[in-house]
């Protein structure tokens, strides 16, 4: 994995333990956030606001939808950042 997409995992799991107390060892790339991590609704806000404040990077509701697994939220903010 790509350091800078490495750095994000690492980052995005600091913040899934921070505020939904999910162990970060059991935050990886395949993980469902609903499903594996069991995060309700309102922890997921929590985290994408966490998020682009961390990553400097702006994630439309319309798009919170789409990110299911930590893939897809570690896809998104790299590719947000390089824009």
């Amino acid at each position: 994995m790509p350091d800078r997409r490495r750095e994000i995992l690492d980052a995005l799991a600091d913040i899934v333990n921070e505020i939904s107390g999910v162990p970060i060892d059991d935050i990886h790339m395949g993980a469902s956030f609903t499903g594996d991590l069991e995060i309700d609704s309102l922890s997921l806000i929590e985290v994408v606001v966490a998020a682009e404040e961390r990553f400097d990077v702006r994630i439309p509701d319309d798009d919170v939808s789409q990110l299911q697994t930590v893939r897809d939220a570690v896809d998104y903010i790299a590719r947000q950042a390089r824009s």
